[in-house]
C-alpha cells in the first residue's frame, strides 16, 4: 500500500487542534514530527535497508559538457570538422560540423577512467566514483530541464527532490534546517523553484544560503540579535506563541500557519548551532587549503559541515545564473569554471572518506544537461558570431554519483560514437531520482503524498530503479 498517512491528516481525523500540537511538539524539541514515516514514535522506518542517511548535490548550472570532461570520444579527433550525420537531433540552437575537445584527457583509477584535465583532481577520485553516461531529459532548455533535475517535472509546481528526502526521512537536526541550497553570488535560472516545497508542507522547502559571504551575519540573514538578549528573546517567543497557539486553534487546518511557527522556533534555535555551522573560520588551515580559496570552495566546506551535522540534503550550485553554458568560447569558459570548482570537489571527497562520512554520504555531480559534439553556428544575439561552443544537449549527458551505497569504481550505460545521444542503459532523470530514494531507503512508488485528489511522488508514474548504480 502506498505510504502516505501525515501529522496533518492523523490530527483532523482525531479532532484534535493542529496548531496546538504543532506548538507542542516544537516547545518538546520533537525534531522529527511531520515525515509521513514517523508516526508518533520519533523513528523514521523506511522501505528498505537505507545505504545513504544524506545527500550532498553538486549541481553544475548551465549543462557542462560530458564530451570535454567524464566521456572521451577519440571519434571526435577523427571526425573534427566533418558532418556528424545526426540530423535528427535537434537541438535548442542550429548547430554545424563536430568539433574535437580542446582538453586532454588521461586514464585514472584501475579501471583507467577518461577524465579530461578539466577535472584532473576529482579524477584522483576514480575509483570511489559511478559514472553514468548514459543520461537523458526531454528537452534542450534551461528552465525546464532544471525544474525536471530538481523537481522530477518539468513544467507544473512539484516538490523539489530535497523536499521529498527531508518529507520522508524527517529532521535528524532540530536546530538546523534539514534542506539546505547554497548558490554563490545569487540564484540559479528558475530561482527558489529549484528547491520549492510544492505542496508539501512549507517545513520542507530548502532553505537558500549565499556562500559568497565570508561572515556569518552575512551569509545567514539576522542571525544573531543586535538588540534582544538571548533570555529575552525567549521570553517574547514564548508569549508569541501563546498568542499564536490560540490563532491557531481557531485554524485546525492551516498548513501556513503551521510553517510559520515552525520557522519561528527554527529561527531561534538556529541562532546558536547555525553561528558555529557555517563559520568555516573555525577550520585548520590544512583544511582550508585542501579546499582553495573562492565562494564555489566556502560552500563546499560548510556542505561538509552540514552533512557532518546530519542536515538531510545539502545542494551546492556553480554560482548565479548558468556558469557552465559555454555558447561560445568553451575551451576558454569551461576551463575557467572548472577551476573554480575541481580543487574544491575533490577536497570534498577527500574530507567525507577522511571523516567516515562518504560511507552514508550521497554526494550527487552533474548539471541539468549536457553539451553537443557539434559545434553551435553563429546567431546574431547569442554567441557573438564564433564557432567555438556548443549548444545544449539533452540526448545524452553524464552524471556521477559516490559514497551512500553506490557501486564505486563503476560506469553505467554509454552515449554514441560522438557522445551526442545515450544509446546503451538509457537512465533518464526520474530513474535517477527512483534510484536516490532507494539508496536512501525509500520505494519512489510508496513514497507519495495525497494531494488535489491523487497520490503524488517524485517520480510521477515513471521511473525504474537502475541496479547497476547500487553497490
Amino acid at each position: 500500500m502506498p505510504f502516505h498517512i501525515n501529522r496533518r491528516d492523523a490530527l483532523r481525523q482525531s479532532g484534535i487542534g493542529l496548531g496546538a500540537i504543532a506548538l507542542g511538539n516544537l516547545l518538546q524539541g520533537d525534531a522529527n514530527a511531520g515525515s509521513p514515516a514517523t508516526g508518533f514514535t520519533g523513528n523514521v522506518p523506511t522501505h528498505f535497508p537505507p545505504t545513504a542517511k544524506r545527500v550532498i548535490h553538486l549541481f553544475m548550472n548551465g549543462g557542462p559538457s560530458q564530451v570535454d570532461s567524464f566521456d572521451h570520444k577519440p571519434a571526435l579527433e577523427q571526425f573534427d570538422g566533418k558532418t556528424a550525420g545526426l540530423d535528427e537531433l535537434k537541438t535548442e540552437r542550429p548547430t554545424g560540423n563536430v568539433m574535437r575537445s580542446p582538453f586532454a584527457f588521461q586514464k585514472y583509477g584501475e579501471r583507467g577512467l577518461p577524465v579530461s584535465e578539466l577535472f584532473q583532481r576529482t579524477a584522483a577520485h576514480a575509483d570511489d566514483l559511478c559514472v553514468i553516461h548514459s543520461m537523458y531529459a526531454d528537452v534542450p532548455n534551461h528552465e525546464p530541464s532544471l525544474l525536471l533535475m530538481n523537481c522530477g517535472e518539468a513544467r507544473l509546481i512539484r516538490p523539489a527532490l530535497g523536499s521529498w528526502v527531508t518529507y520522508g526521512l524527517g529532521s535528524a537536526n532540530e536546530n538546523l534546517p534539514a534542506f539546505v541550497a547554497m548558490c554563490p553570488g545569487g540564484y540559479p535560472i528558475k530561482e527558489s523553484q529549484n528547491w520549492q516545497n510544492g505542496f508539501l508542507p512549507g517545513k520542507y522547502q530548502g532553505t537558500h544560503v549565499d556562500p559568497r559571504h565570508a561572515s556569518v551575519e552575512r551569509l545567514v540573514e539576522n542571525i544573531r540579535g543586535r538588540s534582544v538578549a538571548p533570555a529575552d528573546q525567549r521570553e517574547q517567543l514564548d508569549l508569541l506563541m501563546k498568542w499564536n497557539q490560540a490563532h491557531a486553534l481557531e485554524r485546525a487546518d492551516s498548513p501556513r500557519l503551521e510553517s510559520r511557527i515552525e520557522s519561528f522556533e527554527l529561527a531561534y534555535r538556529m541562532q546558536s548551532e547555525a553561528s558555529e555551522a557555517f563559520d568555516v573560520s573555525r577550520e585548520s588551515k590544512e583544511t582550508l587549503d585542501l579546499y582553495g580559496e573562492g565562494e564555489f570552495a566556502r560552500g563546499a566546506l560548510i556542505a561538509r559541515r552540514l552533512v557532518e551535522r546530519d542536515v538531510r540534503f545539502v545542494q551546492l550550485y556553480t554560482g548565479a545564473g548558468q556558469p557552465w553554458d559555454s555558447h561560445d568560447d568553451i575551451h576558454i569558459a569551461h576551463r575557467r569554471v572548472a577551476g573554480q570548482v575541481d580543487q574544491a570537489i575533490a577536497a570534498l571527497l577527500s574530507d567525507l572518506k577522511r571523516t567516515g562520512l562518504l560511507e552514508d554520504t550521497l554526494v550527487i555531480w552533474g548539471g541539468e544537461f549536457g553539451r553537443t559534439p557539434v559545434v553551435e553556428l553563429p546567431k546574431e544575439g547569442a554567441n557573438q558570431g564564433k564557432m567555438n561552443g556548443r549548444d545544449h544537449n539533452h540526448y545524452g549527458f553524464t552524471m556521477w554519483m559516490a559514497g551512500g551505497g553506490v557501486a564505486a569504481g563503476t560506469t553505467v550505460g554509454s552515449t554514441d560514437e560522438l557522445g551526442f545521444k545515450a544509446v546503451e542503459n538509457r537512465v533518464h532523470v526520474h530513474d535517477l531520482h527512483a534510484t536516490v530514494l532507494r539508496l536512501l531507503g525509500y520505494d519512489h512508488q510508496r513514497l507519495t503524498y495525497p494531494y488535489a485528489g491523487r497520490d503524488f511522488r517524485l517520480t510521477d508514474v515513471h521511473g525504474r530503479i537502475i541496479e547497476e548504480m547500487i553497490a
